[in-house]
């Protein structure tokens, strides 16, 4: 294969590891396109409105119409039409409101790559990579481009989307200007888009992108964010589904029950069509794909990505938080701050680090030496920031060498080694860094140097210092042993690092401790160093820090035991985060576990909430996450966790709403046909009604601010269902108080020989009036009406004032009038229906009281 797009003279090909400059990598997306492949396209206008015309109550409407039209009521037939546009341009803006969020989200889970720009690294979506490109490889990426390597580190490669094999490939750097090749053997410089690192690192140049790939060329498409049916989205189809088919046998019965009491089956028929309008809830599912989709781009405003629905759902059950130290406790900007070698101390705070004297330079030499040669890892970057400055002009510097292997961390071993070469000497130079006990380990101390260096950890550490030890070894053999413990290693010293604390994380954890929510800390490093930073920002351990070995001895139950009291796990490697999570679940906790290597996706997987680092996070940990930290900042999750509780509280409002104000509309259709009174609502009525129902349970709930105590109550159950009994059996109770007072109003209107249009006039007032009433009390159960009202929500006024304006229109517009079958209200009668609007609040605060006493 050649070389798939041309790069122009003024690209980069090797050499000049500058990268290309915006303005280049603008003119390069301008001449070859975005960095993507064909695949699904967003809704369009015109298939939204499609699937809209085809909404059971849009149906029903296009019905009603005809059969007006078959009466010969053209009136009637024209303003149901006119409805039925109304009712597809309100839904037409929720759908593309909600399009635009998932499109936006779908823009942000977007894979992410490293490059480098301007001689500098630059983060950016994949989407924008380009031909020319210089690209930073990490162990988890996904390769963004087909490329030539320029540099490689034990760099190995998962290609089997392309070849179907599963085993890592090998992968060196090339040694001179090289056209790609298709994929297949160890050892060739090329890396292909779509295929992940699995290991080592590696600088590679972009030579074809988008359909010109590898991937391309065989028709793969894109991985996208697919929204796939939530649990509580099936429930509510399935209710949706119940009472569709209870409405169904109630309109049956409602046509024969007419049609033999007075013999007008037409008007039966229409009758019964009202009816199903009335009782069919279709807003459900609607209010629950709103919810979620602008749920979810509330989320990504606060720096948190959603990849799977459900976690929203989830995240106000959420009882356990377990998150790493490093990143997401703390800034992640990591210094060496103190050197220990041949029993003295250098301290960085009191001392340049230009003047660091010569009994530590090796000590630097081979931690930078055990460092990765051109690291994207904090620690790594802190250590060779170390060596440039404290060896700069020494002959500890080695730009010539190179490594020749590497041994990387181990779960029975805590320790990293770069085995290196130098061009004049046949010798390998093994350089090691890792847990000061492991490379005690690996030096096979004397007992009493050990008690001694552990001394030296624990000042250290209690300092809230990551601590590590360094080591050194040579070899002659051409040979290089299977594990690092084959090496004879010569001890060197401790280094020590600090990162200092997030200053937003103690707020953060004080108001999780406030929510009944656990936070457990989960770190690599030294117990002493855990249990500093625990103090540090409030987070206390009943059974102090738990060690990875410690973990390891244990059996299933212990860990059970010792996890629920324990909130800080030290010295744990990523296997055993999946341990302690199920040992959380196991103890009927929900857990949240966040995680950035390739090793924590099981964890992630196995996690209620799976929470992904955004920045140092790894391509395999996002996607085996459900949410995405785009910050790393422990506090964004306590955002996501509160955020979570509002939408779940949201929801139960509008569908407590919903549920509601249909048992009135319900009730006065099948009433005037059981009492053998005019029809009080006709599907012109039902119409109207919508139009306010609609935006009321989509934006106005969705809009609704947080309660007060969201965060000061204890974690949902998980178990708890949206249609619970005390939200289902407070909504019918709000929806027949309403029902009672609006019967009482046409029936005394009637018996005082008001007539049919004047009773019907007094009753649907009263009924909006009563509409408007129940979404203002239900914004908040647990505060009164005063204290609702001063809550701002902008949303409820514009539908609010929009519904009373259209109301005025309908009584006092002479056409409008007519069609609804209206007389004339004066003010005594307006007063009245406002007064059966303050009954119906009276009744619904009533009730919220009682609840509350009841819940106290």
């Amino acid at each position: 294969m050649t070389n798939a797009l041309e790069l122009p003279p003024n690209s980069n090909s090797g050499g000049n590891l500058a990268g290309l400059s915006d303005a280049e990598a603008a003119s390069l997306i301008a001449r070859f396109g975005f960095n993507e492949l064909p695949s699904s396209k967003p809704r369009s206008l015109f298939k939204i409105a499609l699937e809209v015309v085809r909404e059971p109550m849009l149906l029903l409407l296009l019905a009603c119409g005809s059969t007006y039209l078959f009466l010969g009521d053209i009136k009637e037939a024209i303003i149901l039409l006119i409805f039925v546009v109304v009712v597809i341009a309100i839904t037409l803006y929720q759908e593309r409101k909600t399009e635009r969020a998932l499109e936006a989200l779908r823009d942000l889970s977007s894979p992410r790559a490293l490059v480098v720009r301007g001689g500098q690294r630059k983060r950016i979506a994949g989407r924008e990579v380009v031909p020319g490109d210089i690209l930073v490889l990490s162990e988890g990426d996904r390769v963004p481009a087909d490329s030539v390597l320029l540099s490689a580190v034990n760099l190995s490669t998962d290609e089997s989307l392309l070849t179907g094999e599963s085993v890592p490939v090998r992968k060196q750097a090339a040694s001179d200007h090289t056209e790609m090749a298709p994929p297949g053997g160890d050892d060739l410089p090329f890396v292909f888009s779509g295929t992940l690192v699995v290991r080592g690192t590696g600088l590679a140049l972009a030579k074809a992108t988008g359909l010109q790939t590898q991937l391309g060329r065989i028709g793969k498409s894109l991985r996208e964010m697919e929204q796939e049916p939530t649990l509580l989205q099936r429930d509510t189809r399935r209710m949706v589904r119940v009472l569709a088919l209870a409405g169904l046998g109630l309109c049956i019965l409602l046509v024969v029950f007419y049609g033999l009491t007075r013999g007008d089956w037409l008007r039966g028929f229409l009758a019964a069509l009202t009816l199903a309008m009335a009782i069919l809830p279709e807003e459900l599912p609607v209010v629950l794909t709103v919810f979620l989709a602008l749920g979810a781009w509330r989320m990504s405003r606060n720096r948190v990505l959603t990849r799977c629905m459900p976690a929203i759902e989830m995240l106000g059950a959420a009882t356990a938080l377990c998150v790493d130290k490093t990143g997401t406790l703390t800034m992640n900007q990591m210094s060496v701050t103190r050197l220990y070698a041949k029993g003295e101390t250098y301290d960085f705070s009191k001392q340049p680090a230009s003047a660091v004297p010569e009994e530590f330079h090796e000590l630097a030499e081979f931690a930078m030496l055990a460092s990765q040669p051109d690291p994207f890892d904090p620690m790594d970057r802190a250590i060779r920031k170390l060596g440039a400055e404290a060896l700069q002009g020494t002959e500890h510097l080695h730009a010539s060498w190179k490594v020749v292997r590497e041994y990387p961390l181990a779960k029975s071993l805590l320790a990293i080694s770069e085995v290196w070469v130098s061009p004049d000497s046949s010798q390998f130079v093994i350089a090691t860094k890792g847990a000061p006990e492991a490379i005690a380990d690996l030096c096979h101390m004397e007992e009493e140097d050990a008690a001694h260096l552990n001394e030296s950890v624990a000042g250290m550490a209690a300092e809230g210092l990551r601590v590590l030890g360094v080591a050194k070894a040579r070899v002659s053999s051409t040979i290089l042993p299977d594990q690092q413990h084959d090496f004879d290693f010569e001890f060197l010293g401790l280094l020590a690092l600090a990162d200092p604390v997030r200053p937003t994380v103690s707020s953060a954890i004080q108001e999780c401790q406030t929510a009944g929510i656990r936070v457990i800390m989960i770190t690599g490093d030294y117990p002493g160093t855990a249990m500093s930073i625990a103090r540090q920002i409030g987070l206390e351990s009943a059974d102090g820090a738990i060690s990875g070995p410690e973990i390891a001895a244990m059996d299933d139950q212990t860990l059970r035991d010792r996890v629920a009291k324990a909130n800080v796990f030290a010295r744990s490697v990523p296997e055993q985060k999946l341990q302690l999570v199920n040992a959380l679940k196991a103890n009927g906790e929900i857990v949240a576990m966040t995680g950035d290597g390739v090793n924590d996706s099981p964890a992630l997987k196995a996690a209620h909430i799976g929470i992904a680092m955004g920045q140092r996070g790894t391509d395999v940990a996002r996607e085996a996450a459900d949410l995405v930290l785009l910050d790393d900042d422990f506090s964004s999750i306590v955002k996501a966790v509160r955020l979570g509780r509002r939408i779940f509280d949201n929801l139960k409002k509008a569908m407590a709403y919903i549920f509601a104000i249909h048992v009135p509309i319900a009730g006065l259709s099948l009433c005037a046909v059981l009492f053998r009174w005019p029809l009080i609502l006709e599907p012109v009525h039902v119409a109207f009604l919508e139009l306010i129902i609609d935006p009321a349970c989509s934006i106005v709930f969705e809009a609704e601010e947080e309660e007060e105590d969201v965060m000061q109550r204890p974690p949902r159950s998980a178990s708890e269902h949206l249609f619970n009994k005390q939200m289902v059996s407070m909504s019918l109770l709000q929806g027949f108080g309403v029902l009672v007072i609006l019967l009482a109003i046409f029936a005394v209107a009637l018996h005082r020989g008001q007539g049919e249009k004047d009773a019907r006039a007094l009753t649907f007032t009263a009924l909006v009036i009563a509409n408007v009433a129940l979404i203002i009390t239900n914004r908040s159960w647990s505060r009164n009406i005063l204290a609702i009202l001063r809550t701002p929500n902008s949303a409820m006024w514009w539908v609010v004032g929009s519904a009373l304006v259209f109301l005025a229109l309908v009584l006092y517009v002479p056409f409008l009038k007519v069609l609804f079958h209206f007389s004339t209200l004066h003010p005594a009668d307006i007063a009245l229906c406002a007064s059966a609007g303050a009954v119906s609040i009276a009744w619904c605060e009533t009730l919220k009281a009682v609840q509350r006493r009841r819940g106290s």
